[in-house]
């Protein structure tokens, strides 16, 4: 059953307009009686049956109101250096269905691609769009955010992300010999988990320092070596496995 996410609170009738509504009208061809799975902006769920179509509006009555479905319990942020090509976007829609909380791009010294104020804009709204699509496919309770583009060490500013309560910073780095992230994730007892994930080059001597600084711990995804959309991928689904976060 098509989901879809509403952006203000559930209540007996609600009316969806937009882009969403252009899709139930004109691709699903959504008649009286329909129903389509609800995901309000408070967190309520429920199945809701077409009431009326009326150009690009349909009108929605609730039908019933499903159980809310927890997301995980914790929280995993990704802190993701910019991929060239495809390999961004890849990453961003996997990040939504592995359940991340939000896609954090960053520059660091060793990214291939380089944005200017507009580029970057329009890439931010593109990951966006692609993360919102995905999770109407995968079946979320809550769109995933992606932040704007930001150098790193200005992100690591950001002491919402970093300094909040229980919060663990766990970093992938290649130089690490000593701590995988299984073995790191089995100690935290955290609420929040921000995974940084480099560039296909990875990071620089200096940033691994000021990410440690920050009190991020290095780990280790292993003796290979992983393209760097196949370690964001792996860092996050490791994550959520070792969390409980893919349990039923």
């Amino acid at each position: 059953m098509r989901r879809l996410f509403y952006p203000g609170e559930l209540a007996e009738e609600i009316e969806i307009t937009g882009g969403d509504a252009h899709h139930l009208t004109r691709v699903m061809r959504a008649r009286i009686g329909d129903e389509v799975v609800i995901a309000a902006a408070d967190g309520r769920i429920a199945r809701m049956q077409v009431r009326e179509v009326v150009h690009d509006v349909v009108r929605l009555c609730l039908a019933e109101e499903l159980p809310k479905e927890g997301e995980g319990a914790a929280e995993v942020f990704l802190v993701q250096a910019l991929l060239k090509g495809e390999k961004m976007e890849l990453v961003v829609q996997k990040a939504v269905e592995l359940g991340a909380a939000a896609v954090c791009p960053i520059e660091t010294e060793n990214v291939v691609v380089r944005y200017d104020a507009k580029k970057a804009a329009a890439k931010t709204a593109r990951w966006q769009k692609i993360a919102d699509e995905a999770a109407k496919q995968c079946g979320r309770n809550a769109l995933m955010r992606v932040e704007d583009i930001a150098p790193l060490p200005s992100l690591l500013q950001d002491t919402e992300l970093f300094n909040a309560s229980g919060t663990a910073i766990l970093f992938c780095y290649e130089a690490e010999e000593k701590q995988s992230m299984r073995m790191v994730l089995r100690t935290l007892q955290a609420r929040r988990i921000v995974l940084i994930v480099g560039a296909e080059g990875g990071f620089s001597p200096a940033e691994a320092e000021r990410i440690r600084a920050m009190g991020g711990q290095p780990v280790s995804l292993g003796r290979r070596i992983l393209r760097a959309e196949t370690a964001a991928i792996t860092a996050l689904a490791v994550t959520q496995y070792e969390l409980g976060n893919l349990d039923l």
